[in-house]
C-alpha cells in the first residue's frame, strides 16, 4: 500500500498549485487524472501537425511584479515559460455588428482610456470612471493581490453591483457600452446576474498585461507536473476517481475506476463540487448540502470550430477579435436556433515556426448543452465520430458551416486560407473537463445572492478539501488564487502569502 500526505483529484490548474504548493512545504503529494494528458482547460490537442488550445487562450498578470507573475516565480515555473506580450494597444478589438471599426482595449489603464478616447472623445469622464471603479474593485479583493489581511467588509460593499446596471450608469452612449463589455465572453455575461467584481477581477488582469503561451498553454501543466515530481510527489494519468471512502469520519483512501487505492491523510477535489459529492457515500454530507451544489446554476457552454491554414495565407496578428450583433453583447447565450450565432470569438495561437504567419485559428461562440442532449449517453474514448456516430458529425459540420458563414462576413477570404477544420461541442468539454454540462467556467455567479455561490474549500469532512474555478473566480489566475485559499486552508496558515512576494 502507497500511503501518502496529501492526494488531489483532478489536475487542473487548481489541483497542479495544490499539489506544487503542499510539495514545497514538505507534504508527500499525489495527483490523479483521469485523462491521458494532465492540466484540465490547460490541455493542448494537435491536427495535421498544429497545436491547439482546448480552453486557455491569453493569460493576465505575468509582467514582472503582477500577482500571476509572483506566484508563478514561487512555483519555480516562470522563467521556463515561453510566452508573447499581445499588442499592447489593443490586446483585444472589440466589433460590432456591421460598424467596420474595430475598437481596442489596451494594456495599462492610461493606455486603455488613451486607445478609446480616439473612438469615443467626448467620453473621457466614464471611460476614467470606468478604470477607477475597477481598480478599486479588486482592491478589496486580498489574495488577489497577495495579501492575507482584509475585512470581509472589504469585498460586501462591491459583491452586490450588477455589471449591466454599473456600465449602463457611467455613459449613456450604448456603443461604448458594448464595447467595454465586448469581451464578457470570458465570463459569460448574464444581463440580471452578473456581479460587476467578477468583470473587473477577470478584465483588470488583462489590462495590467496581457499574453499568449508560444506552443500552447499545456506547457503551465508540464512545468508544474515536472515541479511535484522533482518534489518527490507523483501525478498519474489514466486514474479516475470514483469514490472517497470514509471511516471514522474522515477520508481514508481515494479509489479509481481501476480498483486502485490511493491513502492518504489530506484529500484535495479539484472537481466540481458536485461531481466530488457523487464519490462520497456519507450522512456527514447534510442533503441540504447536497441539495444547495447541486442546484447551482453551472454557466454556458461553448461550440468551437478549430481552423488548420494553408502555409502563409493568413498573417498572424497579436490580438483577439470579440463579435457581436449589434445590440446583442448581453444575449449571446440566449440565442435561438434562427439567429445562432449571435456573437464568437477568434484566437490564433503563436507558433514558435511561423512568427509572421498564423498556422491556426480557434473560432467559440456559446451552445447550449440541450443542443447535443441526444448523444449526451456517449462518452469520447477513442473518438468523438466513432464514439457518437455519424449524426453528430453532421450536427458539428452543419453548426461549423453557420459559424464559418458568419465569421466570413468580417473576414472576407478566410475561407480561401482553411485547409481543415475540427470543431468540438459541449459533449467535448464536457468529457475532457469532467463535468456534467460541458460548463465554461463553473458555477454562475449572481449579484442578487453573492453569498450563494461562495463555496468554501473546507467541507464537513475534516480532511477533504475543495480547489478549482467553483471556490473563487476561473480562469488561470482565478484558479491559482482558489489553490492558494485551499492550501491556507490545510496548512492553518497564510505564511506562504508572504514567501510568495518575498521570491
Amino acid at each position: 500500500m502507497k500511503k501518502y500526505d496529501a492526494v488531489i483529484v483532478g489536475s487542473g490548474i487548481g489541483g497542479l498549485v495544490c499539489g506544487t504548493v503542499l510539495a514545497k512545504e514538505g507534504y508527500r503529494v499525489c495527483v490523479l487524472e483521469k485523462n491521458k494528458q494532465v492540466g484540465g482547460s490547460l490541455q493542448t490537442f494537435s491536427r495535421d501537425k498544429v497545436i491547439f488550445d482546448s480552453g486557455v487562450h491569453y493569460v493576465g498578470g505575468l509582467d514582472e511584479g503582477q500577482n500571476l507573475n509572483r506566484i508563478f516565480n514561487y512555483l519555480g515555473i516562470m522563467d521556463q515559460m515561453k510566452l508573447q506580450r499581445m499588442d499592447e494597444d489593443g490586446f483585444d478589438r472589440i466589433l460590432i455588428g456591421d460598424d467596420p471599426k474595430e475598437y481596442k482595449q489596451a494594456q495599462g489603464y492610461e493606455n486603455f482610456v488613451q486607445q478609446l478616447l480616439k473612438d469615443f472623445p467626448d467620453e473621457e469622464t466614464a471611460l476614467r470612471s470606468y478604470c477607477s471603479r475597477m481598480q478599486d474593485v479588486c482592491r478589496r479583493f486580498p489574495l488577489y493581490n497577495l495579501r492575507t489581511k482584509g475585512l470581509y467588509e472589504e469585498k460586501v460593499e462591491v459583491l452586490g453591483i450588477n455589471t449591466k446596471s454599473f456600465i449602463e450608469s457611467l455613459t449613456s452612449n450604448q456603443k461604448l457600452q458594448a464595447v467595454l463589455l465586448g469581451n464578457n465572453a470570458l465570463y459569460v455575461g448574464v444581463p440580471d446576474e452578473t456581479p460587476f467584481y467578477v468583470h473587473a477581477l477577470v478584465i483588470n488582469s488583462y489590462i495590467e498585461s496581457a499574453w499568449k503561451c508560444i506552443d500552447g498553454g499545456s506547457q503551465i501543466a508540464k512545468l508544474l507536473t515536472r515541479r511535484i515530481r522533482d518534489l518527490g510527489g507523483d501525478v498519474i494519468r489514466h486514474s479516475e476517481v470514483k469514490k472517497l471512502h470514509i471511516e471514522n469520519d474522515r477520508i481514508v483512501y481515494a479509489e479509481t475506476r481501476e480498483g486502485e487505492r490511493y491513502h492518504a491523510d489530506i484529500f484535495v477535489s479539484n472537481a466540481h463540487p458536485a461531481k466530488t459529492l457523487e464519490m462520497i457515500q456519507s450522512e456527514m454530507i447534510r442533503k441540504a448540502y447536497r441539495k444547495r451544489l447541486t442546484s447551482l446554476t453551472n454557466t454556458a457552454s461553448s461550440f468551437l470550430v478549430h481552423v488548420v491554414f494553408k502555409k502563409k495565407s493568413f498573417r498572424y496578428v497579436k490580438h483577439n477579435y470579440y463579435y457581436h450583433k449589434e445590440g446583442e453583447v448581453w444575449n449571446m447565450s440566449d440565442y435561438t436556433e434562427d439567429n445562432w450565432p449571435l456573437g464568437y470569438a477568434i484566437f490564433i495561437p503563436p507558433t514558435s515556426r511561423s512568427p509572421e504567419y498564423a498556422e491556426a485559428m480557434t473560432i467559440f461562440t456559446y451552445m447550449r448543452y440541450s443542443e447535443v442532449a441526444p448523444w449526451q449517453h456517449t462518452f469520447n474514448t477513442v473518438s468523438a465520430e466513432e464514439d457518437r456516430g455519424e449524426t453528430y458529425t453532421a450536427f458539428k459540420k452543419y453548426k461549423a458551416e453557420i459559424l464559418l458563414d458568419e465569421v466570413e462576413k468580417r473576414f472576407p477570404g478566410l475561407r480561401d486560407c482553411i485547409h481543415s477544420y475540427t470543431a468540438s461541442t459541449p459533449l467535448t468539454y464536457r468529457d475532457y473537463i469532467g463535468n456534467y454540462d460541458g460548463s465554461l467556467y463553473g458555477v454562475a455567479k449572481d449579484y442578487k445572492d453573492p453569498l450563494k455561490t461562495f463555496i468554501s474549500p473546507k467541507t464537513k469532512i475534516g480532511n477533504l478539501y475543495l480547489t478549482g474555478q467553483n471556490i473563487n473566480l476561473h480562469g488561470v489566475l482565478g484558479c491559482t488564487i482558489s489553490a492558494l485559499l485551499t492550501c491556507i486552508a490545510i496548512l492553518g496558515k497564510d505564511d506562504i502569502i508572504e514567501k510568495i512576494k518575498n521570491g
